[in-house]
C-alpha cells in the first residue's frame, strides 16, 4: 500500500452536503484518501454512506461543497470521474444464467477492451475463479459472487473503486476471502473507498478509518489514533488498549439501535435496506 503523503490525495472531499426534502443527510463532509490506499467509511444504517459514495461516482450531485477524484471535479468532469472509478454496489450485479467467464467476457465487450477472452481468462485467475469459470454464475457461492462481481468491476483496471458493504450478508468463509481480495487490491496499487457498518472489517482492512455520524465525520485517523481516544482499559495484570468498537461506541454514544430514517427514502420505504 502507498503511504507517501506528498501525493496528491486520489479522493478530495470538501464540505460535501446532501438533503432529500426535509431530510439532512450529508452536513459538511470533509476527508482525503491517499493514493493506493484503503479508506473506510464507518457508520451506522442511514449515516449517508451510500449517499456519499453515489455522489463521488458522479450517480448524484450534492447540494454544496466539492470533491475531486483522480484530480477530477466530480460535479465538472463527471465523465473522466468515471473513466477512473468502477463501482461495487451492496448487492452482486452479476447475471446468474451466464458463467463466470461470460460475465467477464460481456464487461470487457461493453468497455471496448481487445481480446474480451484473454480479458476474461486473467480475471478469472487473478481472482481465484479459473476452476469455476465455466460454471453459472448463479451457483457460485456467496464469496465466489462477489469476487467475481468485483473481478468484473476491475475490467480496464480502474484507478479507484468504491466497495459499498462489500460483505453485507456473507458468511465469516466468504468474508475472508473478499477481505483478501481486497488487499490485493490495494497492495497492486489500486485505491479502495469502502463503506461498512462493521467494526471487525474496518479494523482489518483499513489503513484510515472515518467514522461517519449524522451527517458529518466526527472522527478520522489510523485505527491507532483512534484508539488513542480512549484510555486503555486496566486490569491487574494486563493492559488492553481500546478496540474500534469501543471508539466507534463512545463517539457516537450508538446503542445498536437502527432509528435514523433511511438515506433519502420516503417513510413506506424505510424499512427496506440502506441501497
Amino acid at each position: 500500500m502507498y503511504t507517501d503523503q506528498t501525493l496528491e490525495p486520489a479522493i478530495r472531499v470538501q464540505g460535501i452536503k446532501k438533503s432529500f426534502r426535509d431530510l439532512q443527510v450529508l452536513r459538511g463532509v470533509d476527508f482525503d484518501v491517499t493514493a493506493g490506499s484503503i479508506f473506510a467509511l464507518l457508520g451506522s444504517n442511514g449515516a449517508g454512506k451510500t449517499t456519499l459514495v453515489r455522489i463521488l461516482s458522479t450517480l448524484l450531485k450534492a447540494d454544496d461543497g466539492t470533491a475531486a477524484v483522480d484530480g477530477f471535479d466530480v460535479a465538472a468532469r463527471p465523465g473522466d470521474v468515471r473513466r477512473s472509478i468502477s463501482l461495487t454496489g451492496q448487492f452482486a450485479a452479476i447475471d446468474e444464467v451466464l458463467t463466470g467467464r461470460e460475465n467477464l467476457v460481456l464487461i470487457a465487450k461493453l468497455r471496448h477492451r481487445k481480446d474480451p477472452g484473454s480479458v476474461a481468462d486473467d480475471m478469472l485467475a487473478r481472482f481465484a475463479l479459473t476452476d469455476a469459470g465455466n460454471r453459472k454464475a448463479g451457483a457460485y457461492s456467496g464469496g465466489m459472487r462477489r469476487r467475481l462481481d468485483i473481478a468484473m468491476s476491475l475490467v480496464g483496471n480502474p484507478k479507484i473503486i468504491f466497495l459499498d458493504e462489500p460483505t453485507a450478508g456473507l458468511d465469516p468463509q466468504a468474508r475472508n476471502e473478499v477481505w483478501k481480495t481486497i488487499r490485493e487490491l490495494a497492495d497492486g496499487g489500486t485505491t479502495v473507498l469502502l463503506t461498512t457498518q462493521y467494526l471487525d472489517e474496518a479494523e482489518q482492512l483499513a489503513d484510515r478509518i472515518g467514522i461517519l455520524h449524522r451527517g458529518v465525520i466526527i472522527q478520522n485517523g489510523t485505527l491507532v489514533e483512534l484508539q488513542q481516544l480512549l484510555p486503555p482499559a486496566k486490569a491487574e495484570y494486563v493492559t488492553k488498549q481500546p478496540s474500534l468498537e469501543d471508539v466507534f461506541l463512545a463517539l457516537t454514544g450508538d446503542t445498536g439501535e437502527d432509528t435514523a430514517p433511511r438515506e433519502g427514502l420516503p417513510p413506506a420505504q424505510q424499512k427496506e435496506g440502506n441501497r
